[in-house]
């Protein structure tokens, strides 16, 4: 086994789910700092801590990922050709990849370089935010950050749009329905009319998609529901506004929107020499901003990540380390982005 396959193993042991990624940040801070990086341990909330390595040099490029991942946790197991397990892809491989390409990179004396991994890119991006006010990132002039793009370099990714629709009802024994309301019945009605919605197209980001992910309410089969609740993420190819406002004339005041994130789209650097692809996701770079320009690229399919059968191909995992090398190499030897 490879030192990077280990590496990627031992971190996708860790479980590290949203708001449990402590352990994780301990052992990655501690691998570094055997590496001799400086190692800096930082806080995004309580209990929830960054790691930033750099050298004695400024960090002009920085490599960054995720240390969170969703449930549930998935111990690493190998196939033939292959890691399995939560994080293997998304993004336990891409944190293993990019150490392992730092390491290549001060072999070749190229040490103008940094590493961040943050937490909460899961769920609210809390890592980022507080990363971003982190003084050493006005020395940084290009952020990679790593997520699976099957080492294509992302020209763009969709922005995102996360929300709740509630809806009221009053209770009633389920024999007589017509003594109470159900606040089931016009949750459904208003979510049968957000899916046939015709949400905004963009020539360069493609289609809005949206997905209804969570459905909950009532307490019980023989009463009438009293609540009820949709939980929903709209991935975005336009501003927020327009599609918000599109929601709106939808609900019609039919069930109470409750706004939770939005993040615009955005455009990314891109490097002659590198295949690019835009992705529909979205990533911790729009909370990034003061890191310099952005660049995303990652080895893995987002086709894996999130889900039962997680995994990444070893020899796409090589060619991840192989392509943050390259891109590094170009940024800092002039030949990348301005």
């Amino acid at each position: 086994m490879s030192a990077l396959v280990a590496l990627a193993h031992r971190l996708v042991n860790i479980p590290s789910l949203s708001g449990e990624e402590a352990e994780a940040a301990r052992f990655v801070a501690a691998h570094l700092a055997d590496l001799g990086y400086v190692v800096e341990v930082f806080e995004a909330a309580p209990g929830r801590p960054n790691v930033l390595a750099t050298t004695d040099r400024p960090p002009r490029v920085v490599l960054s990922t995720h240390l969170d991942t969703v449930p549930p946790h998935l111990p690493a197991r190998e196939e033939p050709g292959f890691l399995c397990g939560r994080g293997a892809c998304d993004a336990k491989g891409i944190i293993a990849a990019q150490i392992t390409a730092a390491e290549r990179l001060r072999g070749e004396g190229v040490d103008e370089i940094g590493l961040l991994f943050v937490v909460d890119e899961e769920m609210g991006s809390a890592g980022a935010r507080a990363a971003n006010a982190h003084p050493r990132a006005r020395e940084c002039r290009w952020l990679i950050d790593g997520e699976p793009t099957d080492n294509k370099l992302a020209a763009g990714s969709k922005g995102s749009l996360r929300l709740t629709l509630r809806t009221e009802g009053v209770t009633a024994h389920s024999a007589y329905p017509e003594q109470g309301r159900s606040a089931i019945d016009p949750l459904l009605d208003v979510l049968a009319d957000v899916r046939r919605t015709p949400w905004p197209t963009d020539s360069f980001f493609g289609d809005t998609t949206l997905n209804i992910g969570v459905i909950a309410g009532g307490s019980r089969p023989n009463v009438v529901a009293g609540d009820a609740r949709a939980d929903l993420q709209i991935r975005l190819v336009t501003d927020a506004a327009p599609v918000k406002q599109l929601l709106e004339q939808t609900v019609g005041g039919r069930a109470r929107i409750e706004y939770l994130t939005a993040v615009n789209p955005v455009r990314l650097t891109t490097v002659p020499g590198f295949e690019t692809c835009v992705v529909r996701f979205t990533t911790d770079i729009p909370h990034l901003a003061n890191w310099g320009a952005p660049l995303l690229i990652g080895p893995g399919s987002i086709l894996d990540a999130h889900t039962a059968h997680e995994r990444i191909s070893l020899e796409e995992l090589a060619a991840g380390a192989d392509a943050y090398v390259r891109l590094a190499c170009a940024l800092l030897g002039g030949n990348g982005a301005p």
